[in-house]
């Protein structure tokens, strides 16, 4: 994308530990699209696709999540756009990185986040992987966790 090249300017690594990411995850995207920030979510595969795609038209029974995949028409015009693959549809600014996926380069992106199911470990050493992977970059990289009620604690 010409004019966005190198403008990733944070990373954030979200350790679910009191929380599904089922729970957790419409919270964070409600809050970009508050901020009129197109998402990308990437999972680890196309089965986790169709279940947050499923997840997040029912979480609530008053709200959903406005989103597309790769099977609905106008993936460029998506608010948020589930993929299990690297690409960018709907030119999204803010990509989620869950399940465990691989991400593409993250230059295109003002925002990354990555969320990590904490009580499993192969998930754990991949988000620290990703973490000491990006600590050369000129990104501002924080940490946080999940207290007790569930709440965000920035960590590091």
């Amino acid at each position: 994308m010409v004019g966005r090249e190198n403008i990733v300017s944070e990373i954030l690594f979200y350790h679910l530990q009191n929380q599904s990411l089922e729970q957790a995850l419409p919270g964070l995207v409600a809050k970009c699209l508050e901020r009129e920030w197109a998402v990308v979510i990437q999972c680890g595969s196309q089965e986790r696709c169709q279940a947050l795609d499923t997840h997040l038209w029912t979480f609530r029974e008053d709200s959903f999540l406005p989103h597309g995949t790769a099977s609905d028409d106008y993936s460029e015009l998506q608010p948020v756009f589930i993929t299990d693959t690297q690409d960018n549809p709907n030119s999204a600014t803010v990509r989620f990185v869950v399940d465990r996926a691989q991400p593409p380069e993250l230059d295109s992106y003002n925002r990354a986040v990555f969320m990590f199911d904490g009580h499993d470990q192969s998930a754990v050493s991949d988000a620290r992987t990703h973490w000491k992977r990006l600590q050369g970059t000129d990104a501002s990289l924080t940490y946080w966790q999940q207290n007790e009620a569930g709440r965000w604690e920035q960590k590091a």
